[in-house]
């Protein structure tokens, strides 16, 4: 799988140029980014509150675990993870 994977790879190569490539996950990474703060900041409206307060303030618990509540925090969650892992990888790009 790995030789599939890398000669499939050296295809895309040879096809565009790496700079296309790179600056294509650029802009990739910079959509993320957007998505991920838009996410956030919404939650943040929503419980006036931003999400290391939401989680040591235990509001999921609080809320009896509600499906909405629970749901919200993984969305969170996912948002800030997600914009720590893409502005990592576009720093390493550029």
């Amino acid at each position: 799988m790995a030789t599939e994977l890398k000669a499939t790879a050296e295809e895309i190569v040879k096809k565009i140029p790496i700079e296309e490539i790179r600056e294509a996950l650029i802009n990739e990474y910079r959509r993320r980014l957007m998505r991920y703060k838009m996410v956030d900041e919404a939650m943040r409206k929503k419980y006036g509150m931003s999400f290391s307060e939401f989680e040591s303030s235990n509001v999921v618990r609080k809320k009896n675990f509600s499906w909405d509540v629970e749901s919200d925090s993984m969305e969170w969650e996912h948002a800030i993870e997600g914009f720590r892992y893409a502005d990592q990888k576009l720093k390493d790009l550029k």
